[in-house]
């Protein structure tokens, strides 16, 4: 009676799938057995069934579950087919988006880390050649400056608010800058609304970016938001003391936030730094 039939435990066995699966299967209508002993119960399958289970194990493979599979081999439509594909292959390309920017979230963590601890200590000022960088920016309605740590975290809130709302990934939520135009830098007037986060070439919005020349920066760091200002003007004395030239808008940047450590407080290390030019001396002076 089942002459070149195999069992379902055979079939199982040759096509590395479990006994459960192929009743799974069946349950379902994607794979049904050529016939099922009245006496028994036990299930026969043939051979050339092989090929409607590696379609099935392929199209999960690709990302479909059962229910997927089920319509598309009911309706036996190939423009079908290429449509669900197509809508799948978007998911993936997605999901490894997704997969690929936490995975360069972490690199930036790790590296924030190390700068961290290779860099100097609070109220040190340097001469520095920083490489290119590319950023996000954005305007919120209060200025910085005009308030404490607080206010700071209502502002920041505002800044997460509307990059939420342009569905952008929190995992660049993090080394947040802000800009102080280079004219009131050198007057040390302290009003802005600039914000921006730095991000990768990975970010979604690539025709908002903006990008940080590379060059020469003189810098000062900090751990204490309160000393900012003060700071600030350390910067410029020793920009004017030096024979620097400011040649662009000075930037408050959050090398990495340590609030590993802390609940109660955002704590930050700081890189305050403005772009300069070396002033040409006049040897007749």
């Amino acid at each position: 009676m089942h002459e070149g039939l195999i069992s379902i435990g055979k079939m199982a066995k040759i096509n590395h799938v479990s006994i459960n699966t192929l009743r799974l299967y069946d349950k379902w209508g994607l794979l049904t057995p050529i016939c099922v002993d009245e006496d028994t119960g036990y299930r026969y399958y043939d051979m050339k069934q092989n090929a409607r289970l590696d379609l099935i194990g392929y199209m999960k493979e690709l990302g479909m579950n059962l229910k997927e599979i089920k319509e598309l081999l009911d309706k036996e439509d190939p423009t079908l087919i290429e449509a669900i594909l197509i809508k799948k292959q978007r998911s993936i390309e997605k999901e490894v988006d997704d997969i690929i920017r936490k995975r360069d979230a972490i690199k930036r963590t790790i590296y924030s880390l190390e700068r961290y601890r290779k860099s100097p200590t609070p109220g040190t000022l340097t001469t520095e050649y920083i490489d290119e960088r590319h950023i996000y920016a954005k305007q919120v309605n209060k200025n910085f400056y005009d308030y404490d740590q607080d206010g700071y975290e209502v502002i920041l809130k505002e800044f997460k608010d509307q990059l939420l709302e342009e569905h952008l990934p929190q995992v660049y939520y993090c080394n947040v800058g802000t800009f102080l135009k280079r004219k009131r830098f050198l007057k040390q007037e302290f009003i802005t609304h600039d914000i921006f986060i730095f991000v990768d070439e990975h970010f979604p919005k690539k025709e908002s970016v903006q990008t940080l020349e590379s060059g020469m920066y003189a810098c000062i760091y900090m751990d204490d938001f309160n000393n900012e200002k003060e700071y600030a003007g350390r910067l410029l004395k020793y920009c004017m003391e030096n024979n620097y030239e400011v040649i662009g808008d000075y930037i408050c940047e959050v090398l990495i936030e340590l609030t590993f450590f802390k609940d109660n407080e955002r704590s930050m290390y700081l890189r305050l730094q403005v772009p300069i030019a070396y002033k040409k001396v006049d040897p007749h002076h």
